[in-house]
C-alpha cells in the first residue's frame, strides 16, 4: 500500500512539473506584456474577426498588438488601435490591411511600409487601409473572373 502511494505521489509531482513547463512555455510564446511604444489607429469597413489582443506585423515580424476595436458612429468605420513599439517608426505612407493565419488561423494587422520621410506621430492613423476579404468574397470574385464578369 505504501509503494503504491510512492508511485502515485511521484506521477502526480512529474504531471505538475510538465503542466508548469507547459504553461510557461505558453506564456513566453504569446508575449504577453506591455508594449513599450506608441499607439496608432486606422479605420476599417470590416475586420473579420480581428480582436484585442491581435498580432500587428511588419513585413511578417510583430511589432505589437491590437489594443482596442472600436465604431467610428459617423461612418460606421471599425477604429482599430494598436501598440507599435518605440523602436518602429512608421512612414506616414504605410498601408494596414488585415491578414489570416491560415483557414481558420487568428486575424492581424499587417503593416506594408511606404516610402515616405515623415513618420506617423503617437497617437495617428494610418490612413491607407485594405479591408479584410473572407473565403466567400475571394471565391466570389474567382467566379465573377471565370464567367467573364
Amino acid at each position: 500500500m505504501l509503494k503504491k502511494n510512492a508511485v502515485e505521489t511521484i506521477l502526480g509531482a512529474v504531471v505538475l512539473l510538465m503542466a508548469g513547463t507547459f504553461i510557461s512555455f505558453a506564456m513566453n510564446m504569446v508575449d504577453i506584456g506591455e508594449v513599450d511604444g506608441y499607439e496608432v489607429s486606422a479605420a476599417f469597413l470590416k475586420v473579420g474577426g480581428l480582436t484585442d489582443g491581435s498580432d500587428v506585423r511588419l513585413n511578417g515580424v510583430k511589432i505589437g498588438p491590437v489594443s482596442d476595436l472600436t465604431l467610428d458612429y459617423e461612418t460606421y468605420d471599425a477604429v482599430v488601435k494598436m501598440s507599435i513599439r518605440s523602436d518602429i517608426k512608421l512612414p506616414v505612407d504605410s498601408v494596414a490591411s488585415i491578414g489570416s493565419s491560415g483557414i481558420i488561423g487568428g486575424k492581424f494587422v499587417a503593416i506594408r511600409p511606404g516610402g515616405e520621410k515623415d513618420v506617423v506621430s503617437k497617437g495617428g492613423a494610418l490612413t491607407k487601409t485594405e479591408d479584410f476579404k473572407s473565403l466567400e468574397d475571394q471565391v466570389g470574385e474567382i467566379i465573377f473572373l471565370a464567367t467573364g464578369g
